[in-house]
């Protein structure tokens, strides 16, 4: 039987597996960013919905009053993750974003250190350092291209998505499939006056749909449902997982073949985490630990 630790980890690999099919989709479909994030929200926010009202013993009015604040702050957070994931792929190569977000450990762990006090190690900050180097490679090479605002956007939903995992993580008591149903309910509501759906081919509802509906939404749920189990800087470990996966459907699928300067700083970036994350020593349990509560032990 898995102990907490271990059942975080387990979902946190999961859920990144599951959402490194984004790109995938977001490609196949091969159309504006604002529809593709209407569809994608209103899809996810159905399939998130009916999943809520199918296995929560309580309401949605009950649930949203146990953590109204945090609720509605990690689910704009999410919102906005997802907004600039998808005008990133659309905007620069799929191994770029990938890449970019193969930094959100160093990012996630800094932000919880800040806010819940988890200790981020001397190795970490030196890993901080080589990381930042990594992404200057990869952006450097879009230095004076178009491809530099899907850069930025992809830098952004790191942020973003490292804020939401610390509200995750202080506030284990957040409905995960409410607070991603209002995330997607938000994302389309922001997309729908920009969106183009009567001039949206077929493949845009079939990828989009697939997407929205399954992928995604068990994806995220999984992964955010593990900082409930392990602490930040552990469940973001996983994030390189939809790095190599995402990096892989692109050039399997659609003969996306990363750049040379993609390859060296994800190998600079990659190198870096695991040498801030899983190269730590193990941290003796009451000491400086979090609890599941969010608290410091």
């Amino acid at each position: 039987m898995f102990d907490d630790r271990r059942r975080g980890w387990a979902l946190a690999a999961f859920g990144m597996l599951m959402v490194s099919t984004d790109s995938a989709f977001i490609r196949a479909a091969d159309f504006d960013a604002w529809t593709i994030a209407f569809v994608f929200g209103a899809a996810s926010a159905i399939a998130l919905s009916i999943v809520f009202a199918a296995s929560s013993p309580i309401g949605p009015a009950v649930a949203f009053r146990l953590a109204p604040v945090p609720l509605l702050a990690v689910a704009m957070l999410s919102a906005g993750t997802q907004l600039a994931f998808t005008a990133a792929v659309n905007n620069t190569a799929v191994s770029n974003v990938v890449v970019i977000v193969a930094a959100t450990p160093i990012v996630a762990a800094s932000l919880a250190w800040l806010v819940l006090r988890e200790r981020t190690e001397p190795r970490v900050a030196a890993a901080i350092a080589v990381a930042v180097a990594g992404i200057v490679i990869v952006v450097s090479g879009s230095i004076g291209e178009p491809t530099l605002d899907g850069d930025l956007l992809a830098a952004v939903a790191v942020v973003l998505f490292s804020g939401a995992l610390v509200i995750w993580r202080r506030h284990p008591e957040i409905d995960r499939r409410l607070a991603l149903a209002v995330a997607s309910t938000i994302m389309a509501f922001v997309a729908a006056p920009f969106a183009s759906l009567g001039e949206a081919p077929t493949r845009v509802y079939v990828a989009v749909g697939l997407m929205g509906l399954f992928f995604n939404p068990i994806g995220r749920t999984s992964y955010t449902t593990a900082p409930k189990y392990a602490p930040v800087s552990e469940v973001v470990l996983f994030t390189p997982i939809e790095t190599i996966a995402a990096t892989i459907w692109a050039w399997a699928f659609f003969s996306e073949r990363p750049p040379a300067g993609t390859v060296v700083g994800g190998t600079v970036v990659i190198a870096a985490v695991l040498y801030g994350t899983l190269g730590r020593r193990p941290r003796a349990p009451g000491r400086n630990a979090v609890g599941r509560d969010g608290r410091s032990l």
